[in-house]
């Protein structure tokens, strides 16, 4: 919680459940590649509760690399990138899972015994229990990744309401007890200039639209978990920086510019703002 002085010499408080540091469990190696911002001690949690788990998670994302066309080729319903996440997960025993849950409801009621008086032990009133049950009040929550008590998601390029989804997933699975914090990796904004450089050097129609500010990016993420879209749940937030790209300068000297293109700026203007409600 920061203080503030207002004008008229109020304090003002503004709670965040965003955690002042990182608890020094990430190698500087993983943070040289990684933009990380931990919400409700997700980093203890992960560290000290489901240490295996969160030392795949970094051994494996320290292993991760992505090529510059790989930033920028689709691939139907999942993305190179995201199937070389999953050829790096799934031998871990990381696989996508979905919960779905009834609600049993009982009442007890006491009520006039209407055998009272018919027999010397009966009792003037009776607890009368009765069962309900509430059908479907947990459907189709999927999260990508997940092993024992521990859920990751990866969001590389989706429009940026898809953070609300898996936000949503990830507080259900926490609320019902199945995973205890969540991690989610993501484009951080410091890809924007490199992002930019290739919208000159490929013919990719309504480049802003598929790869701006609309999309997943980790102001657009941060902002939810500032805002408490994550509700109690412990969430790890992960950025992919510059350096998991392997090839960009080799890359750029065998396409060259063919159009002119948008500055970082325009293309990522807006992030960590509320979402582009015009785009």
């Amino acid at each position: 919680m920061v203080d503030e002085t207002t004008q008229t010499g109020k304090s003002i408080q503004f709670i965040s459940a965003r955690d002042a540091d990182l608890g020094g469990v990430l190698p500087a190696r993983f943070l040289k590649r990684y933009e990380v911002h931990s919400y409700r001690n997700a980093t203890r949690i992960l560290a000290s509760a489901s240490p295996k788990e969160f030392a795949e998670l970094v051994d494996t994302l320290l292993s991760f690399s992505i090529s510059t066309m790989d930033m920028v080729k689709g691939g139907g319903n999942k993305s190179q990138i995201a199937l070389k996440m999953d050829d790096l997960l799934y031998p871990h025993g990381w696989y996508e899972t979905r919960i779905r849950g009834d609600m049993l409801i009982q009442t007890m009621t006491v009520e006039p015994n209407p055998s009272f008086g018919t027999k010397k032990k009966e009792k003037k009133t009776a607890l009368i229990e009765r069962a309900f049950t509430i059908q479907n009040i947990i459907d189709g929550h999927k999260i990508d990744f997940v092993k024992n008590r521990v859920a990751f998601d990866m969001e590389w390029n989706s429009k940026d309401q898809t953070f609300d989804r898996d936000l949503y997933a990830m507080r259900t699975f926490y609320e019902a007890g199945i995973i205890d914090a969540g991690v989610l990796l993501t484009r951080d904004t410091s890809l924007g200039s490199m992002f930019a450089e290739i919208g000159k050097r490929v013919h990719i129609k309504d480049f802003k639209s598929k790869y701006g500010a609309s999309t997943t990016w980790m102001g657009k993420l941060t902002y939810r978990l500032d805002a408490g879209r994550g509700g109690g749940c412990p969430i790890l937030a992960i950025g992919i920086k510059p350096p998991v790209v392997t090839d960009y300068e080799q890359w750029k000297r065998g396409n060259p510019v063919i159009k002119k293109g948008l500055a970082a700026e325009e293309l990522i203007e807006g992030i960590g703002d509320e979402e582009n409600l015009d785009e």
